[in-house]
């Protein structure tokens, strides 16, 4: 129903497939042990067209839409939820905050450089006392002449360490006023801006999480992506197409969770027979399996519209709740499938499991999609 030429699909499935089975499935569980952030794998992503999914090839991009990113991040998460993050916020954040709103000027500076992975991209919103009270900004960008001078910190920034580029919310007007969050693009070396500790996370370990800081850090006004006190309405936007990211990432986690537990449950025997053919674990299956099918479902409809530009407010959020909660329930149920094995790391269900839990939080807790559709609905009634 939404894919509209199966055979690209299918070979762009089969390319990802390839890529997330030779260059990460050997390394996951070294990086995911020493939270090492692998930076010259998105450079080989990057070749492979991985990183500018959604670029037109006008920028170097690979020209796909949605239903093309989906697949992508569904096959490299169902390996690595980790590398599955990093390149959806690398796509979706950074890359697509200047595909979608800079001046021509800054797309042709940026945009071939993020697109093939010469460059990583950093997208900074999130702050300690604000994270979806994007309004409450306490970063400051105050006027100089030519100039706007930052002050402030990011909290729980993907790629805030490693990242070439960065594209900053930051308060230009009151605190509160939707007109009031200018954003800017702020490169790798700039005076007064750096970044803090990776931090130590319960999972998506490989993925690169840290503060950055801005002290005094002049940018040039012709850094600021579109007008003065546009921040906001363009965040909120950017989160809309974002929550189809970590509904594919977490329709990738379930799914790698749901196949390793299959595979597990059609070896293992007890009591003379597969472990399959008990009416308790099967059942398991069928359940974690018809989850996986409705959440793709959601998630391919939301990149639908969205491919179509219509609005996806209500269906983003739908499909990011559904997906995530899916992913946490499927891997859970994993764990509990391979039983104490489960509970080791010498076997991949435990990792799904740490993994999938980031995917409820992220980009808009659970209750703030529940407060999304909340709010849509009742414009239907």
């Amino acid at each position: 129903m939404f894919i509209e030429n199966e055979q690209q699909m299918m070979m762009i499935r089969q390319s990802a497939r390839d890529f997330a089975e030779t260059h990460i499935r050997p390394y996951i569980m070294e990086w995911d042990e020493a939270q090492t952030f692998p930076a010259p794998l998105f450079k080989k992503l990057g070749e492979h067209g991985f990183m500018g999914i959604i670029v037109p090839e006008a920028y170097g991009g690979s020209g796909f839409g949605y239903q093309e990113y989906i697949t992508v991040l569904d096959e490299i998460s169902k390996v690595c939820g980790s590398i599955g993050l990093s390149v959806a916020a690398h796509n979706s954040l950074c890359t697509n905050h200047i595909l979608s709103f800079a001046n021509e000027s800054q797309k042709q500076k940026y945009l071939p450089k993020l697109a093939t992975g010469e460059w990583l991209g950093a997208w900074g919103l999130t702050e300690t006392g604000s994270g979806s009270d994007a309004g409450g900004l306490a970063t400051v960008a105050v006027r100089d002449g030519d100039y706007f001078v930052l002050n402030g910190s990011k909290n729980f920034i993907t790629h805030a360490i490693s990242s070439d580029v960065a594209v900053v919310l930051a308060r230009t007007g009151e605190k509160g006023d939707k007109k009031g969050v200018t954003a800017f693009i702020v490169e790798k070396g700039t005076e007064g801006f750096s970044a803090g500790k990776k931090e130590n996370k319960l999972g998506m370990r490989a993925s690169e999480t840290a503060c950055l800081f801005f002290d005094n850090c002049r940018i040039h006004q012709d850094q600021m992506v579109g007008e003065e006190g546009q921040g906001f309405v363009q965040a909120l936007k950017l989160l809309d197409g974002g929550r189809i990211s970590i509904a594919a990432l977490s329709l990738g986690i379930a799914r790698g969770a749901y196949e390793c537990a299959l595979k597990y449950a059609n070896e293992r025997e007890q009591f003379n027979q597969k472990i399959f053919e008990f009416q308790a674990v099967g059942f398991k299956l069928a359940e974690m399996a018809t989850e996986i099918q409705a959440a793709e479902l959601l998630t391919r409809q939301a990149g639908y519209m969205k491919d179509r530009g219509e609005r996806i407010s209500k269906i983003g959020a739908m499909a990011k709740l559904y997906a995530s909660e899916t992913a946490v329930s499927v891997s859970n149920e994993s764990v509990q499938i391979f039983g104490g094995y489960g509970f080791t790391k010498d076997y991949p269900a435990e990792k799904f499991f740490r993994d999938a839990k980031l995917c409820t939080i992220g980009e808009g807790t659970s209750s703030i999609q529940k407060m999304v559709i909340s709010r849509e609905i009742q414009k239907d009634a």
